[in-house]
């Protein structure tokens, strides 16, 4: 079972190995008393005016307390993460990271100016740890990426991919979590969905263009798919029914 375990965690890519790591050591370290989550959580007053930095990259590492519904995010961190670095970004670790900056800094936007907003600002307030939101971004551009994969949700009902994000608000809300959360994943994965794949095949232009100082961080390797010598393709199988 433990080498089991070992051998899951080696092969998972660098990014996702990363962010499952400092996850799991932040919250263990909670949970023990070694680390504070007060040191830990989003404060705009005290990152701007004792530049307390650290803190908006730290409210996405602690997943609160360890008990099922940990269990539950770190599963879907790891599963999804793991499956948008592998594929849809393969080769790509550049584009991956900045992806998650991307989407940690639009989380991060929407409860600071959420929070100077009256009426809504107590509810943003509320809001001291994204990394549940940033896991949900993840969730929904990998949905929106692979929207024809038939999934089950606890072997009660089976849909399509597409539908996984709504399905797992419902169960939040049906659980009595904070439905804001997954909103608010949803929105920083639509605004990438949209930046990214919608809006290029629009005008030609790529506004999320990794920049080359963060591509310069990673060693990336290019994905070659190798031709065999001497063996054609077949043409599509709409031109072969062609009169």
């Amino acid at each position: 079972m433990a080498q089991a375990v070992e051998d899951w965690y080696k092969q998972m890519p660098i990014i996702t190995r990363s962010y499952v790591t400092a996850a799991v050591v932040t919250t263990i370290g909670c949970s023990l008393d070694i680390i504070s989550p007060s040191n830990l959580y989003l404060n705009p007053k005290l990152v701007m005016k004792n530049y307390e930095f650290w803190r908006l990259v730290t409210n996405f590492l602690y997943f609160r307390k360890m008990d099922l519904d940990f269990m539950f995010h770190m599963f879907f961190l790891a599963r999804y993460c793991k499956l948008l670095e592998e594929n849809s970004f393969r080769g790509r670790t550049a584009d991956f990271f900045y992806m998650l900056l991307f989407g940690a800094s639009v989380l991060t936007s929407i409860v600071i100016i959420g929070g100077n907003i009256p009426y809504l600002s107590e509810s943003f307030s509320k809001i001291i740890f994204l990394s549940n939101s940033l896991t949900f971004m993840m969730v929904y551009v990998w949905s929106k990426q692979n929207p024809f994969i038939h999934m089950s949700f606890l072997g009660l009902f089976t849909f399509t991919a597409a539908y996984l994000p709504w399905v797992l608000l419902g169960f939040s809300v049906l659980v009595g979590a904070s439905a804001w959360v997954d909103l608010l994943g949803m929105i920083a994965g639509h605004a990438y969905y949209f930046l990214e794949d919608v809006y290029p095949r629009m005008t030609g232009r790529r506004p999320l263009r990794t920049p080359g100082f963060i591509k310069s961080l990673f060693a990336d390797d290019a994905v070659v798919v190798a031709r065999p010598a001497n063996v054609r393709f077949a043409p599509p199988a709409e031109e072969l029914h062609q009169d």
